[in-house]
């Protein structure tokens, strides 16, 4: 059997150490950890809901959970989460549909997204304190 060859070493694929992060690719990733959010975010939901079929005791436990700091920062978090995800998917559905593909484009959009998500979930936060707008 003959001895192994030694293999030159070969260039490595430049990773993300390398790669300078761009709109479009933190955008992106965001989406993807939006999406993560929402999944965890459903366990919530569905204890809200169960909380709700418990009764007045159990529903009463709940909102002192939930309206405690860590419960808003939870909400919080899983509000941006969803109107991130929705204004983010808007905009996939405008590219599928063909618009917006040009790269001036699609910063634009990811320009003009990014504070609308935060204008929406200011809204939601006011209007969740009773703050009439």
């Amino acid at each position: 059997m003959p001895a192994p060859t030694k293999m030159k070493a070969r260039p490595r694929s430049p990773h993300l150490q390398i790669y300078k992060p761009q709109l479009s690719s933190v955008l992106s990733i965001t989406h993807r950890v939006s999406g993560v959010g929402l999944t965890l975010g459903a366990v919530v939901f569905v204890a809200w809901l169960a909380a709700l079929a418990g009764g007045a005791e159990s529903y009463a436990t709940f909102l002192s959970y939930a309206q405690s700091f860590l419960g808003q920062i939870i909400l919080f978090g899983f509000s941006f989460a969803f109107l991130y995800h929705l204004c983010c998917g808007i905009r996939h559905l405008l590219w599928d549909a063909g618009y917006f593909l040009e790269i001036k484009d699609v910063y634009m959009t990811g320009k003009v997204m990014v504070p609308t998500v935060l204008v929406l979930l200011l809204i939601v936060w006011l209007k969740a304190y009773g703050v009439s707008l």
